[in-house]
């Protein structure tokens, strides 16, 4: 049960951490931490581990993570925002992909003891590097445009446009992970596994998927309540002044 314990308990610190950062530095916090994710999961998902009976890879509660900033700009911040967010994680994976494998050109001192640990990490095949970035881009990109058509959607069905946020939140994380899930299998592993094993893979990494992206719904319900409690005190604030 170790490891199950610490996955439960990574989705507890990832998630908080977002809300963290979010209520101490905003949108900027949000921008951030689409950096600190995009490289760790780029890192921990090279870790294989056997947890609730199933044989996975690290990496997807960081990558969900990503979804849920994007859930919160494209709620408190608008559109632009949770966009711009999607770019820096872009332009973050590629800057890390270019370092990581230039740090592999160097010529090691004789005296150097982690040299072949760094190459072991990060000599990615260019197949999956580009497979994974090319995903990125279309799953991270349709997750923004999905979450607001359907907020306009139900916004101009019932005149509210903050009611179904749980809707649009699950609606767009859900369709985003499926899509990223079935990309990416078919992307990286095709030719290299049998339709059988790919179909086994998409499985597994759905269902972690499905319950990463049904936890996101409270922190972006609880960072919507800081935000309007804030404006409130602020307002108040004002009215008191004059």
């Amino acid at each position: 049960m170790r490891n199950e314990l610490l996955l439960v308990v990574e989705l507890i610190v990832v998630y908080g951490g977002v809300l963290l950062w979010y209520v101490l530095f905003g949108v900027k916090g949000m921008q951030c931490f689409t950096v600190l994710a995009t490289i760790a999961a780029n890192i921990e998902v090279l870790i294989l581990v056997h947890a609730f009976g199933m044989e996975q890879t690290l990496g997807n509660i960081l990558f969900a993570s990503t979804f849920l900033v994007t859930d919160i700009l494209s709620e408190l911040a608008g559109k632009k925002e949770a966009d711009k967010a999607v770019n820096i994680g872009i332009l973050t994976s590629v800057s890390f992909m270019i370092l990581a494998q230039l740090w592999l050109l160097y010529q090691p001192s004789e005296n150097d003891i982690v040299f072949g640990g760094i190459k072991l990490v990060f000599s990615n095949t260019p197949r999956l590097m580009l497979v994974s970035l090319i995903v990125y881009v279309i799953v991270q990109k349709f997750d923004v445009w999905m979450y607001h058509t359907w907020w306009k959607f139900t916004t101009q069905k019932y005149g509210d446009s903050k009611r179904f946020l749980w809707l649009r939140n699950n609606v767009s994380t859900l369709l985003s992970q499926l899509l990223n899930t079935v990309l990416f299998t078919f992307g990286a592993f095709t030719g290299i596994y049998d339709m059988p094993t790919m179909l086994d893979i998409m499985l597994v990494s759905y269902l972690i998927f499905i319950v990463t992206s049904l936890a996101d719904t409270p922190v972006v319900y609880l960072a919507r309540y800081i935000k309007e409690r804030r404006e409130k005190k602020s307002m108040l604030s004002v009215i008191s002044d004059s």
